[in-house]
């Protein structure tokens, strides 16, 4: 487990942001978002994260979330974040048609032989940005930001229009991600 998860209240909702190490942009073909997805269903249905809100951006991911077993979080982070790692670097070399891959393969290979906790690759950052949400207040402001992140980057001009996100749950329509626990305030 990172050094970098605090959780006092391990029961409360958190966002969390992590991002491709070097802020490689990764996330621009789909493939690599539905691993990315696949691996937030299994850790919905095998390890009680329950998600309140998310958002794949091209070299980042957004969540609100809480735990509802007794895994610990930073357990469930780490086996999450681990999982995807190594099946999307393991797409990246198995993916005759990434004409990116030779630079981003290096670039992995050489920021996990900078790390002493990673093996071979490291393919996110270390040094998440993890906060503890206490208020209603707080909840909706990280849920805005998270949803609003497509637009601000021009990817669409409505947040519900962006598929990556929880954004479309949370106008009344079926989002890709099931269970997404949307909020009213």
């Amino acid at each position: 487990m990172s050094r970098n998860y605090r959780f006092r209240n391990p029961s409360a909702l958190f966002f969390l942001s992590f991002s491709v190490v070097e802020w490689l942009d990764v996330f621009t073909r789909n493939q690599y978002k539905d691993i990315l997805i696949d691996s937030l269903r299994f850790c919905q249905n095998e390890m009680g994260l329950e998600i309140y809100a998310w958002c794949i951006m091209t070299n980042h991911v957004h969540l609100v979330f809480r735990r509802i077993e007794d895994i610990p979080p930073g357990q469930l982070l780490g086996s999450f974040k681990r999982q995807t790692s190594m099946t999307v670097v393991k797409t990246i070399k198995e993916n005759d048609k990434e004409s990116r891959k030779e630079n981003l393969l290096k670039t992995i290979q050489r920021n996990g032989s900078k790390n002493s906790n990673v093996k071979y690759n490291q393919f996110l950052r270390q040094g998440n940005k993890l906060i503890q949400l206490w208020s209603n207040f707080v909840i909706a402001q990280k849920i805005r930001y998270i949803h609003n992140n497509p637009v601000e980057q021009g990817l669409v001009f409505r947040p519900e229009d962006y598929p990556y996100s929880s954004a479309v749950d949370y106008s009344g329509e079926k989002g890709v991600l099931n269970g997404v626990a949307v909020v009213g305030f």
